[in-house]
């Protein structure tokens, strides 16, 4: 099985590759355009010339059966357009695009040529995340929070808060009927913004401050007079009493901790299987980010006219 790597960053080199590398039968092909990066990466996996590319044509020439994209954000619509139009499964890195129009080009694209589009939410394999999905949910809280990282709106929510909004919408028991967006801007940079949605006896809360005083990731889920917190996506303390912890064990890799393995592996299975893969579902996660990036825009707008 022939797949491609593009982009050759933090997020390929410590989650993705490391599992793909481990694959037996996956023959694993490189693309950069920073030919250092390429071989000091393809050098470290023990991997032949044949399987190091500097441009995507030649890779594309190489009748790849999957690739993953983890080249910055600004290139994907380029590159997935590019892979889909040679009929190559592609999982690519959230979010597909910074621009809704670009996200929804590309889903529909998939489906007009009938192959497989994935978009990276390994939360939503994540264990702790995935087990919370079987726990009542009568109310969800997300916190997502950094330390001095206050950012320009559209990319803060589209690269960062995504994972929150949909781990909101994964966890939801129910048809979200009511949506409401807060936020604190200052000089055009996004400071914290909680994101709520509610439906049929349930509300979730989803919320990210970038200067929280702490890097951190919580996630409660309660109801039925129970609880479950999932705390780094590493600690589950599950409250019906007396508390119980259950940490990851010491030998777990943090990418099987993080759902990033699983995710890779369902991919390729389905690949294998002959299955394609819709990116529907997510495109509606990245129709809410756009929701919430114009009600930042809109409260900002009031805030700075006339009182």
């Amino acid at each position: 099985m022939k797949v491609g790597c593009i982009g050759l960053g933090d997020i390929a080199q410590k989650a993705y590759l490391p599992v793909l590398a481990g694959l037996p039968d996956v023959e694993l092909h490189l693309q950069t355009r920073t030919p250092a990066t390429l071989d000091r990466v393809a050098d470290g996996l023990h991997l032949p010339p044949g399987q190091r590319h500097a441009d995507l044509a030649a890779l594309l020439a190489q009748d790849l059966d999957a690739a993953f994209v983890h080249a910055p954000t600004q290139a994907h619509p380029e590159i997935v357009t590019r892979l889909l139009e040679a009929g190559v499964p592609t999982y690519v890195d959230k979010p597909l695009a910074y621009e809704l129009a670009d996200s929804t080009r590309l889903v529909t694209l998939a489906e007009e040529r009938g192959t497989s589009l994935a978009v990276g939410f390994n939360r939503r394999f994540a264990p702790g995340y995935s087990q919370c999905a079987e726990h009542p949910r009568e109310l969800i809280l997300m916190q997502k929070n950094r330390t001095g990282l206050p950012e320009e709106p559209r990319t803060m929510i589209l690269d960062d808060f995504i994972h929150v909004v949909d781990t909101l919408r994964f966890l939801v028991p129910g048809p979200v009927d009511d949506v409401t967006v807060r936020a604190r801007t200052e000089d055009g940079l996004l400071h914290h913004v909680v994101l709520q949605l509610a439906g049929d006896g349930f509300t979730a809360l989803g919320v990210m401050n970038r200067l929280s005083g702490s890097a951190e990731e919580i996630l409660e889920v309660s109801g039925q007079d129970a609880k479950r917190q999932v705390v780094n996506l590493a600690e589950v303390i599950d409250h019906k009493g007396q508390p119980t912890v259950r940490r990851r064990g010491d030998w777990v890799p943090v990418s099987r901790q993080r759902g990033i393995e699983q995710a890779v592996l369902a991919f390729l299975d389905a690949v294998r299987a002959g299955e394609v893969l819709s990116a529907r579902d997510a495109l509606a996660t990245h129709e809410l980010c756009e929701r919430v990036v114009r009600a930042i825009h809109e409260r900002s707008a009031r805030g700075a006219g006339p009182r």
